[in-house]
């Protein structure tokens, strides 16, 4: 029976619960499963121990002590409220939160400080956001102590203020950082958002990206770099998942080149694996996320790159996105047939069964052999996978979408969203035309928002496929002539 992750902040009255459940509804399963000795009689310790050994961890006071690190690191900056005080207010909106992270927000940091310079150097952590680097180098020539203090309307330690400070001008942000650092700053500083316990670091600052597509720095790479050679943990699950299956998706191989270069895919881990123990994934793990990241959004170079470093083509990823498939199934599965055929000269092989034939030849927009699986394989996946079509206008797959639609597959097919929303959230002009032209409604609205595609891509800064949308809206909208 497999390891049950912990849930994001979990409460110590949750576990006491399942413990006394287990005690009062014994199951022979789970005692045998996880207790070292099963007892003839259940006590409320041995529930306990199965309780802990469930979800990883190897006794019930190492589950208390996790419980107490996720307290002493958790942070909500996403839901701290104006103040009066002009320096918090300054940094409250001059740095990514990853849940408030509105457009226009840091745009009124730096017209704050416009009107007020002296918040520059109103104290440490201003300072640090700002990339007030002489100021940082007198202040923590006489009060080093202050590189490692915490505050801030954030509770942060100044060089987290650095790396998530999003101003128009950074000042000397990387030689603020060097000061930092030199003064005993960690450079593995972090915290855990909300209580996820996936730290949030100084380095997932300097990267960004996420599912707010947050920017990187603007001295990102530089300050990565300053941070992994003072030591910072390349191992960064955050930063992975920000800049891969979290948001919006690219090729970029960048910050895996420098993260590989210190070490990412070896060793234990850092300080963040010791402190949060079996609820962070191993390093080679990471590197299995990785190219099954690669595998289902489409990274041929990434595939590249973690493959020549050792990454195992049949590895799976463990994330809920991977529905536990090899990464050549999810290449398949989603027509990215570069990365499939990396992965096939790497070794790797797949047995898919009729309907997943049909997916996969879909996606990859291959009607010979969708023809070949014959009319009653169409019928089921219209019937079983209507939302197929959805899935390739946000894969891209413009072709694929064509194909769909001809095979009978419905253009206005409504989940969360439509395949058009999908294509206008990614800017993805061809197949909004595609849909366009196979009779898509402009005016469609999502489940959630209530938003027309023309809304998401106004709301997301997709200003080319807006002009398509907002165009095709008002032709609609324009009366015949009689």
């Amino acid at each position: 029976m497999p390891v049950r992750p912990l849930p994001d902040n979990p409460s110590i009255e949750w576990l006491r619960k399942q413990a006394k459940t287990l005690l009062r509804r014994p199951s022979a399963d789970l005692i045998a499963e996880f207790h070292p000795r099963p007892p003839a009689t259940l006590r409320l310790a041995d529930a306990q121990l199965v309780v802990a050994r469930m979800h990883g961890f190897a006794s019930w006071p190492r589950l208390r002590q996790h419980l107490a690190t996720v307290a002493r690191y958790s942070r909500s900056p996403h839901l701290v409220e104006a103040g009066g005080d002009l320096a918090e207010e300054f940094l409250r909106l001059a740095c990514l939160t990853y849940g408030a992270d509105r457009p226009g927000r840091t745009r009124e940091a730096d017209l704050l400080l416009g009107g007020h310079p002296g918040l520059a150097a109103a104290n440490v952590f201003t300072m640090a956001a700002t990339g007030s680097a002489d100021a940082l180098a007198g202040l923590l020539a006489t009060r080093p102590a202050l590189a490692r203090a915490q505050g801030g309307p954030f509770g942060w330690e100044p060089l987290l203020y650095l790396a998530y400070a999003r101003l128009a001008a950074p000042g000397e942000a990387v030689a603020a950082a060097r000061v930092l650092l030199a003064h005993g700053a960690d450079p593995d500083a972090g915290f855990l958002w909300d209580g996820l316990t996936s730290p949030f670091t100084a380095l997932t600052g300097a990267f960004g990206g996420g599912e707010g597509d947050q920017p990187a720095h603007p001295h990102g790479a530089a300050l990565a770099r300053l941070l992994l050679s003072a030591g910072a943990d390349p191992n960064d699950s955050q930063t992975l998942y920000n800049r891969g299956l979290g948001g919006s998706f690219s090729d970029d191989v960048a910050h895996l080149e420098l993260l590989l270069e210190f070490g990412l895919g070896a060793g234990p881990g850092g300080v963040w694996h010791r402190r949060l123990g079996p609820t962070l994934s191993a390093p080679r793990q990471l590197l299995r996320e990785e190219l099954a990241t690669a595998a289902l959004r489409g990274g041929p170079r990434r595939a590249r790159l973690l493959l020549a470093h050792g990454a195992e083509v049949g590895g799976r990823g463990r994330h809920p996105a991977f529905g536990g498939r090899t990464p050549y199934e999810l290449a398949l599965l989603n027509g990215h047939t570069e990365v499939a055929r990396l992965l096939a000269a790497a070794g790797a092989s797949a047995d898919l069964n009729e309907m997943d034939a049909f997916v996969a030849a879909c996606l990859r927009a291959d009607a010979a052999a969708v023809a070949d699986l014959g009319p009653e394989v169409a019928a089921r996946a219209r019937a079983g996978l209507p939302g197929l079509v959805i899935r390739a206008a946000g894969l891209g797959k413009t072709e694929a979408v064509a194909l769909l639609a001809g095979l009978g597959f419905d253009v206005d097919h409504r989940e969360r969203s439509t395949p058009l929303h999908e294509a206008a959230w990614n800017d993805d002009v061809a197949t909004v035309r595609a849909l366009l032209d196979l009779g898509a409604d402009p005016a469609i609205t999502d489940t959630r928002f209530h938003a027309t595609p023309l809304g998401w891509a106004e709301h997301g800064g997709r200003d080319r496929v807006a002009a398509v949308l907002r165009a095709a809206v008002e032709g609609r909208e324009r009366p015949s002539p009689s």
